[in-house]
């Protein structure tokens, strides 16, 4: 029996940029992310971002003092990531060309897996990684 409240996306991970508008940029120029809701503080700063990619979603805002703010740290006060992202993507090599077009660093460039997936890995301008390949576990039936 599943935990899982039925819904599209049943796991959405969190980010937190220290240019959160910056982000926002690169994650749907770039990266192909469609902004859901969206809020701003009286200033103008990002306070709550959804992004959807196909079913699934990040969640993502600025960098803030807050309780939940304080238990995060980002990449390079941790000295690296401690977790990835892996987005399924239909056409890899047109998402590859697009980061490689901007500047992104490629840290393993388009290569095909054992496992059947065509994949590349990629850091963020902030130093998040991010895998876009087409590995699905939960292919559509």
């Amino acid at each position: 029996m599943s935990v899982a409240k039925p819904s599209r996306a049943t796991l959405i991970p969190v980010l937190r940029y220290r240019d959160a508008d910056a982000a926002l940029k690169f994650l749907t120029e770039i990266f192909g992310f469609e902004v859901g809701t969206m809020f701003r503080d009286e200033a103008g700063v990002i306070v709550h971002c959804e992004l959807k990619f196909g079913n699934g979603a990040v969640m993502m805002s600025q960098v803030a003092d807050t309780p939940f703010g304080k238990l995060m740290r980002q990449p390079g006060e941790a000295g690296g990531v401690t977790m990835a992202l892996f987005a399924v993507v239909s056409d890899p090599d047109a998402h590859y060309a697009k980061s490689v077009a901007a500047g992104f660093e490629i840290i393993l460039p388009l290569r095909d897996e054992d496992y059947g997936s065509c994949e590349y890995s990629v850091r963020d301008p902030e130093g998040q990684i991010w895998t876009f390949g087409t590995y699905d576990i939960l292919p559509l039936a």
